[in-house]
């Protein structure tokens, strides 16, 4: 018997026109895509651009760093004792509670470290009062009380006290000085150091201070 010749499927056939439009979608997959990434990347790289630039106002508009101020508010003589009407005597203990406040202006935070007054009497050191840390909150004036020992020995060895007893006033000065840093959102930091120098004159009648100036100088 003669065997049957295997018939063989025929393959299926190939629409030209589908052929083409599959390779013309695929080319335009590959060319779209990255035009897609492209865009995206553009959107990204912009909305951080933008964000810098609204940083960079924050920073140089609204939380531009101005300087701290300090201020004596007021300053009170306390057991100040007088023998025989105007003659200080020795053994006399003499102490001054110094109202100081610290207005920090900015926008951030204001830490400074201890504060240190000192009192001259005649360009001589007569007492030293030194203040606790702290912080000044933003665009908030803290204040705080220092109290000085005044050292009497330095007052009594300056041969112009007697004469200027007589006249009812003293003539002093001070020196205060006050660091700190400013920090803002993290990325600015601002060592400050704010001093101040006032003259005045202590009434040792009534104890009070008279004619008070005082010139502020800051370091950032």
């Amino acid at each position: 018997m003669v065997e049957k010749e295997k018939v063989k499927p025929l393959a299926p056939s190939i629409d030209q026109n589908q052929t083409v439009s599959d390779d013309e979608d695929t080319v335009y997959k590959k060319t779209t895509r990255p035009r897609k990434y492209v865009k995206w990347l553009s959107c990204i790289v912009a909305s951080i651009i933008h964000l810098a630039v609204v940083v960079v106002i924050l920073i140089f508009m609204v939380f531009k760093i101005k300087e701290p101020e300090i201020k004596m508010n007021d300053v009170m003589v306390n057991n100040f004792d007088f023998m025989n009407g105007s003659i200080l005597q020795p053994g006399t203990s003499i102490s001054l509670t110094i109202d100081i406040s610290v207005k920090n202006p900015n926008f951030a935070s204001f830490r400074y470290k201890n504060t240190t007054t000192n009192l001259y009497y005649r360009g001589v050191v007569i007492g030293v009062a030194r203040g606790p840390p702290g912080q000044s909150k933003a665009r908030r004036t803290t204040r705080m009380n220092i109290t000085m020992d005044i050292m009497v020995d330095r007052l009594f060895g300056n041969p112009n006290l007697q004469s200027d007893i007589s006249t009812g006033l003293l003539s002093m000065s001070s020196y205060t000085i006050v660091g700190g840093r400013v920090k803002l959102l993290t990325i600015i930091k601002k060592q400050v150091t704010v001093s101040m120098n006032c003259t005045m004159k202590v009434n040792i009648i009534s104890r009070a201070i008279e004619d008070q100036m005082c010139k502020r100088k800051v370091k950032i």
